[in-house]
């Protein structure tokens, strides 16, 4: 045969017909996955109503009862929010230390861990995987558990919440490190290497400097929230804020003024070191830093 075959033009109708199937199954596949996730949501929310000691609805009524006794009762006296915000200042400092330390702790532990678990970088590669499953297990435990378990063995105090919040920061900047880590260059790392560097010596000049920024950044970050979850872990007993928080708020009445000057405390300190961490992480990430 001599001649050639025109190319037979593609039909538009079939192929309307298929990109409309294919749309119809997307929608009705999103709907089953969304009636599926309400229902459960409902369920999990009936069971954890019937376990409730008082049910969420008949409680619902009597949301606002405790915030306006607090607030009546310091308002009634707040001619005494200057002293009884004095009398708290030591208790915001240790807040403050627990979270400091730490964010230290975990932030060293978590960039050794960080380069030791990212690909290229790391001097053990079979390793790898086990550096990081220790890394999903620290990010994976509440710092509440680990503050459970230390109070339990080492008795109330600040240390048990410190080192809570240190093992798990370790694993939340471990995993963040680690993938900052992946993206530096190596060629500074190769030529370290070329001259006899050892790895520590590799990681110190060549990679940290590139991801200096990057750490800090998160660092600062994650001291933010372990302000947070210091003051938390003081209603299990790890002094700060928290502790003398769940105090006041446990003796009722009469001691709700002592509530409320805390609770100006914690929020106004985490304020300032949301706005003044903020200010520097975003001079670091911007290269501003002078």
């Amino acid at each position: 045969m001599t001649g050639t075959t025109a190319a037979t033009p593609p039909d538009l109708s079939v192929i309307r017909a298929s990109y409309l199937a294919q749309v119809q199954r997307r929608r009705l596949y999103g709907g089953l996955t969304l009636l599926i996730f309400v229902m459960l949501m409902i369920a999990g929310f009936n069971i954890a109503d019937d376990r409730n000691a008082g049910g969420f609805w008949a409680g619902l009524s009597q949301i606002g009862d405790y915030p306006a006794d607090v607030l009546s009762e310091a308002w009634a006296k707040r001619a005494d929010l200057p002293v009884l915000l004095w009398k708290f200042v030591p208790a915001l400092i240790e807040t403050i230390n627990i979270a400091a330390v730490s964010t230290l702790l975990g932030a060293v532990a978590g960039l050794i861990f960080s380069l030791l678990a990212t690909r290229g970088l790391a001097p053990w590669p079979r390793l790898i995987p086990v550096f990081r499953r220790i890394l999903d297990i620290l990010r994976a435990i509440p710092e509440i558990v680990i503050a459970l378990v230390l109070i339990f063995v080492l008795g109330g105090g600040p240390v048990p919440a410190m080192i809570a919040i240190a093992l798990h920061t370790a694993g939340a900047l471990g995993k963040m490190f680690s993938e900052v880590a992946e993206n530096a260059d190596l060629k500074p790392v190769e030529g370290l290497s070329s001259t006899g560097a050892s790895w520590a010596q590799c990681m110190w000049l060549g990679v940290l400097p590139q991801v200096a920024p990057n750490y800090v950044s998160y660092g600062l970050l994650r001291f933010e929230i372990n302000i947070r979850a210091s003051a938390i872990l003081g209603f299990v007993g790890a002094g700060g804020l928290g502790y003398e928080l769940r105090n006041a708020m446990s003796w009722g009445p009469g001691r709700f003024d002592e509530a409320a000057a805390i609770f100006v405390l914690l929020f106004s300190t985490i304020v300032l070191f949301d706005q003044v961490s903020s200010r520097y992480r975003n001079r670091l990430t911007e290269g501003q830093m002078t």
